[in-house]
């Protein structure tokens, strides 16, 4: 479970795409419904009286998003003269110059976008000042307004159907492809959302990055009660992608009890804001989380390479706490999306159209799902299974308990030492991957095509997968390198976002209409990435043969799945409280989010992992940039499971996710009834954790 960093401007393009209800312009129409219908009565002369239902909805959708800057009534009605369509021959033409068009339009604002980008994503070398205003700025801000300007938007909305998500969900069935097409098509112009707003919220999210990427914790320097230093030099973690692994490799470490207590204390210590600002990726000064305090490291404990000079701040600045800063980013991005929400009748909260819009499933069915899993009578059954093998009572950094994996029958060290051999640099697992392709399940033609269309790079971050949104180009496959080679868990995540990519190239170069590129949601590409990071040991040669394999599968998948709905539910919330308390400061915001990780623990957690008014649910990084991204993972859990079993079942895992991916971007229940032929649910994982139990 790894970051699937969208950058801010991806983000937004999907937000384009994705909207799907009829929402009306902020502004009234100049347009009247007297000279809609006088324009119909005439235009029904022209076109014939088959073409009545066409022209009414035509002429309707286009008025509703019509302001005063586009012209008065009369040049509505020449616009719509010119440009309504009623030759089947002539509406094919325009919807594949339309389709060819927008792809050009998305993928090259996309690799603007990258480029400006770049330097604050990839590890290219130290950062110039003027790089992150350059990361802000977003090429897409301008586009939606620009083809309304232009009028190309209305010529959609003039002949193309815009439908509401409950018309997607309950006709959608019986669709053609083309049908699903011409509905994506028209669902980019459904709004109009102010250039600023869209410039807004790409400079918020791409602060946040920025904020995250560097936010690392150099591990050496991170002392016990003791003041020893139990981590090895060089170590450095960000936050909280690293921390959370170390954690879970540790429980292949017999001495691992004591870190991970310490990486919990870290975690703590960052979600309450009281890890001193000075420490954070700072390797010259030692600090003891317990206690709180800082101090110089002594010289032969600096890390090899740390820049000279003093460490950041005087001894008495140094014990200053982080305050309120993680929550000035998460204010910032609430701040901005809700400049949105007066352009969104439909869905007029960020809330609203996360679910309704761009994961397309409502919001009580996925909170639902997530209390179904939380809720239910397996948990503490699973945990008492977890105590057993570990010999002691659970603690709360539990609830990342690894031991179902195969990887944790492994010392760290080793893994380490495995992946460092063979990926001293990005430029090296390039050239493995038809390779690893291969042991995936590809064909050696099918590894070869997937491999020459991504593009890997060292990740400043925890590392993300950047899509293509044209073809001609490529996506791109970030994960982080350090000096020494790629670890283990930079490989874990590389294999992660090998997954993303992989769907990526089939669904952009593979589908039949461009306008259906992509998955339903985030947690589509999450879920086929998640059964592509469960075959890490198997691609590094280190699987074993294991009778009890598919056991620990479900209990490791059910586990997963309980761990990471907590924090989905801690987002959800957030912005809950943020809706409902809009003048709220950064303090506020903190001390809200502190409450609800304590909260949702207290309610789903507690019971089963000893210890209340917990606050490590709200330690995940998405929740400062990337505007309630979390409930994507557990439901991509749920989704991977579902696909993993019809894998198994097929036996041709290469094949099988090409099947799915080529689908494209259809209703979720549709796209996994095509995929395994049920659809999105938490029965099967359920079922397949309590047959492991039994």
């Amino acid at each position: 479970m790894t970051q699937d960093l969208r950058p801010a401007a991806a983000l937004l393009v999907a937000a384009w795409v994705s909207t799907g209800t009829h929402a009306a312009a902020k502004e009234p129409s100049p347009v009247t419904p007297e000279t809609i219908s006088r324009l119909k009565e005439e235009l029904l002369k022209t076109h014939g009286e088959p073409q009545r239902s066409r022209i009414a909805r035509g002429l309707e959708q286009a008025a509703r998003l019509w302001r005063e800057e586009d012209g008065d009534a009369e040049a509505f009605a020449s616009l719509a003269r010119d440009h309504i369509v009623s030759d089947p021959a002539a509406l094919d033409a325009l919807f594949a110059r339309l389709e060819k068009a927008l792809e050009e339009v998305d993928g090259h604002l996309n690799e603007i976008g990258r480029e400006l980008r770049r330097p604050s994503e990839v590890d290219v070398g130290p950062m110039h000042p003027v790089d992150r205003l350059l990361a802000a700025c977003d090429p897409y801000a301008h586009v939606v307004e620009d083809l309304f300007a232009g009028k190309v938007a209305f010529v959609v909305l003039l002949n193309f159907p815009l439908t509401t998500l409950a018309e997607r969900l309950e006709k959608g069935k019986t669709w053609s492809r083309r049908q699903w097409a011409e509905a994506r098509l028209a669902q980019r112009f459904s709004k109009r959302v102010p250039a600023p707003v869209n410039q807004a919220m790409a400079k918020a999210m791409a602060d946040g990055d920025a904020y995250i990427a560097g936010y690392n914790v150099w591990m050496h320097h991170v002392l016990d009660e003791e003041g020893r230093r139990p981590f090895p030099q060089g170590l450095r973690l960000i936050s909280h992608w690293n921390l959370r692994d170390e954690l879970k490799a540790r429980y292949a470490d017999r001495e691992g009890l004591p870190k991970q207590r310490l990486i919990a204390k870290v975690m703590e210590r960052i979600v309450t804001g009281t890890i001193p600002r000075a420490v954070i990726d700072q390797p010259r000064l030692d600090w003891q989380p317990t206690s709180n305090e800082v101090r110089p490291a002594s010289p032969e404990a600096v890390e090899p390479g740390a820049p000279p000079g003093a460490p950041r701040g005087e001894a008495a600045a140094s014990l200053a706490p982080e305050g309120d800063r993680r929550y000035e980013h998460i204010l910032a991005t609430f701040h901005a999306a809700r400049r949105a929400d007066p352009y969104s009748p439909a869905a007029p909260t960020l809330i609203a159209r996360r679910f309704d819009e761009n994961r397309e499933l409502p919001e009580a069915r996925v909170v639902g799902l997530l209390e179904e899993v939380l809720g239910s009578p397996l948990v503490p059954r699973v945990a008492r299974a977890i105590e057993a093998r570990l010999g002691r009572k659970l603690e709360p950094f539990d609830v990342w308990y690894d031991g179902f994996q195969a990887r944790s029958k492994h010392e760290q060290g080793r893994l380490d030492a495995v992946v460092r051999e063979r990926y001293p640099d990005a430029a090296a697992f390039q050239a493995d991957m038809p390779r690893l392709l291969v042991g995936l399940g590809f064909t050696k033609e099918r590894a070869a095509y997937l491999a020459d269309r991504i593009v890997i790079e060292p990740s400043r971050g925890a590392g993300h997968a950047l899509e293509a949104a044209r073809r001609g180009d490529v996506p791109r496959l970030r994960t982080r390198v350090e000096k020494g080679g790629m670890d283990y868990k930079g490989f874990n995540i590389a294999v992660h976002e090998l997954g993303h990519n992989v769907e990526q190239v089939f669904s952009l170069y593979d589908v039949d209409h461009t306008l259906l590129a992509g998955v339903p949601n985030n947690s589509f590409t999450e879920a086929l990435a998640f059964v592509f990071q469960a075959k890490d040991l198997e691609l590094l040669g280190l699987a074993q043969p294991d009778p009890e394999a598919d056991r620990l599968r479900a209990l490791n998948a059910f586990w997963m799945t309980y761990e990471i709905s907590g924090p989905a539910m801690v987002d959800i919330e957030a912005w809950r409280w943020m809706y409902a308390h809009p003048s709220a400061t950064a303090a506020d915001l903190r001390e809200a989010v502190v409450r609800i990780s304590k909260d949702v623990w207290n309610r789903h957690y507690a019971p089963v992992l000893g210890a209340r008014d917990v606050v490590l649910l709200g330690i995940y990084s998405h929740m400062v940039s990337l505007m309630m991204y979390l409930p994507d993972y557990p439901l991509g859990h749920l989704i991977a499971f579902q696909v993993e079993e019809h894998v198994r079942r097929k036996g041709d895992l290469g094949a099988e996710i090409e099947r799915m991916a080529c689908f494209g971007s259809v209703a979720p229940d549709l796209w996994m009834e095509h995929a395994t032929g049920s659809p999105v649910s938490a029965k099967p994982l359920l079922e397949a954790a309590a047959r492991a139990l039994e």
